[in-house]
């Protein structure tokens, strides 16, 4: 706990001096004011988080925690437990969706075992990270998902990635892996926003209309169970979240402590990210939405957040595929604000 504290007070607001700054050359651009609009306004963002008016994004990491959930036995989820040990040995082997946007992005891509349902079978890659807290969360419709311990440690390990991760790392990007776990990030979003669970549940990976409402009951069923309180991130955390939940937001801690910026993916990192800002809210100056995700829990996390996403594509695949399309915005920022010229720097007259 002591560490993750630690990293909660050395987050501090975002500069306000190389925000002006950034503001100013941008108002003077060859081109109608702010006419590139949201894309200025992330550009001044960058600025903001990096301190300068000319950001380096060059070095980019997508980091996928992966995790499995005891509520799968439930009946949550249209595949089995196995899929997340298959999925990861995609990642590692870079045959899997985020792999193949993100070497489109230019984006490295490291996947955590935070707490993989068994052992990956002597897999061996520099991609792979172990850090297991434990074997899958339990069934929380029944019990809670972990100990507040656990949720701890599942959080500081996000934070220890993130510092382990910063020396190559310019630019971060959540990702997920953990069948079932559209379940804990309606389960954590009901909690802390005090929303209605079948207004935050989804259809995950494609329940049917019988499978949402058997869902959203056994989701109902823990929170009276349970009783997390919202007003104890980490009380919620531990009782219906999962430990990949918790490496996303320490993950986002520990890049807000390091004043990096951190491209939080779909439904699952947003979550990860309403987390951390519970936690610190400061550390949401250094967080970008990448995208809408059809998850519709997700919007309750954004409104809490303040946060509009860059991109509305109808994705629902997580592993951080979001935020690997969405880096691509983020260097077209940092190009705009560094490689465009100002009106006197082109001899334009502004009133042309």
């Amino acid at each position: 706990m002591e560490f993750l504290n630690r990293t909660i007070q050395m987050i501090g607001a975002v500069d306000g001096a190389a925000r002006s700054k950034a503001k100013e050359r941008l108002d003077q651009l060859v081109m109608p004011h702010w006419a590139l609009g949201r894309l200025l306004d992330l550009a001044l963002d960058l600025a903001g988080i990096c301190g300068t008016i000319r950001p380096s994004v060059a070095d980019k990491t997508i980091v996928v925690m992966a995790a499995d959930h005891g509520i799968v036995a439930a009946g949550v989820s249209l595949y089995p437990q196995d899929v997340t040990r298959e999925m990861v040995r995609g990642f590692v082997n870079g045959v899997a969706g985020i792999n193949v946007l993100a070497r489109q992005a230019g984006a490295d891509v490291k996947v955590v075992d935070i707490g993989i349902a068994g052992d990956l079978g002597g897999l061996d890659s520099e991609a792979l990270i172990e850090r297991k807290i434990a074997p899958g969360t339990a069934d929380f419709s029944t019990q809670p998902a972990m100990t507040r311990q656990q949720a701890v440690a599942a959080l500081e390990v996000g934070i220890a990635v993130a510092r382990d991760l910063a020396a190559t790392t310019d630019l971060f990007g959540t990702g997920d892996m953990g069948i079932g776990n559209t379940t804990p990030s309606s389960a954590v979003v009901a909690a802390l926003c005090g929303r209605p669970v079948a207004e935050v549940t989804g259809r995950g990976t494609g329940l049917n209309d019988e499978q949402l409402r058997h869902k959203v009951a056994l989701i109902e069923t823990a929170l009276r169970l349970h009783q997390p309180d919202p007003a104890d991130p980490i009380d919620v955390l531990s009782k219906v979240g999962g430990v990949e939940i918790a490496g996303i937001a320490g993950l986002i801690l520990g890049a807000a402590a390091l004043r990096k910026p951190v491209v939080v993916d779909g439904f699952i990192s947003t979550v990860g990210a309403l987390l951390a800002a519970r936690l610190a809210p400061l550390s949401r100056q250094y967080m970008i939405a990448a995208h809408r995700s059809v998850e519709q829990g997700q919007l309750a996390a954004l409104a809490e957040l303040g946060k509009e996403p860059l991109l509305d594509l109808g994705f629902r695949l997580g592993e951080g595929t979001g935020a690997a399309v969405a880096m691509n915005l983020v260097d077209g920022a940092v190009a705009i604000l560094t490689e465009m010229a100002t009106f006197s720097e082109a001899a334009v007259s502004a009133a042309q």
